[in-house]
């Protein structure tokens, strides 16, 4: 009874600490413009595809994270950094993409079968750094050393309460990314599209605080 209650706690913790980094309800609002033109169908297919890289990165970094990192000599402040830039990136030629192409988006949501135009962005940008970048990396990876202990029953069940909080994570994933519309919906064309700008600004500026906060990591270690 004890061990289960341990593993609740944990599976709570492990929820909590994953919610600000992935942020799956506002971050949906940042992705829908690079889904904003496919079918109901379709996007539940996209938003699952999405769900499940989310997973495959938590558990790869769970169980082999600080591993890889220790094998390639990155360190945090690094992937933070790196993963700031690339976000800045993305939310620069969703903003550019935006001013240039709002002509074409009535148009495009009226077209069928448009999901290999986004299939390939599916992963990056959109799985990794938008959603699962180096906030939730490093809450990873210090969920595992937290939970590391000198026998392998309690590390087991440690290490498996934290993936089941990265399933249900997943999950809201794919229910915050597959079901956006029903919300925008209500908001009206221009309401959606004053969303859709403000999502791609703040897309810009999530990228640009992790860069800033992994250069001052950096620069402490220096």
């Amino acid at each position: 009874m004890e061990h289960v209650s341990s593993f609740l706690n944990l599976v709570f913790v492990g929820f909590i600490a994953l919610f600000p980094p992935v942020n799956p309800v506002g971050t949906a609002f940042i992705v829908d413009p690079f889904m904003h033109h496919l079918t109901g169908a379709e996007r539940k297919m996209a938003a699952g595809k999405i769900a499940l890289y989310c997973f495959l990165i938590c558990t790869v970094t769970l169980f082999v994270g600080s591993w890889l990192f220790k094998l390639f000599g990155i360190s945090l402040p690094v992937v933070q950094i790196a993963g700031g830039i690339l976000i800045c990136r993305t939310g620069w030629q969703l903003l550019s993409s935006n001013a240039t192409n709002e002509s074409k988006t009535s148009a495009e949501k009226s077209s069928p079968g448009q999901l290999n135009d986004v299939e390939d962005i599916l992963f990056y940008p959109l799985a990794f750094p938008i959603t699962t970048g180096a906030g939730t990396i490093s809450v990873l990876l210090t969920l595992s050393a937290h939970t590391s202990e000198d026998t392998w029953k309690p590390e087991l069940i440690n290490l498996s309460a934290i993936f089941a909080a990265i399933v249900i994570m997943s999950i809201l994933i794919y229910v915050c990314y597959a079901f956006t519309p029903a919300v925008l919906g209500r908001l009206g064309a221009r309401g959606e599209q004053i969303v859709n700008r403000i999502s791609a600004f703040l897309v810009f500026c999530v990228g640009l605080q992790i860069a800033t906060t992994g250069l001052k990591h950096l620069m402490k270690e220096m």
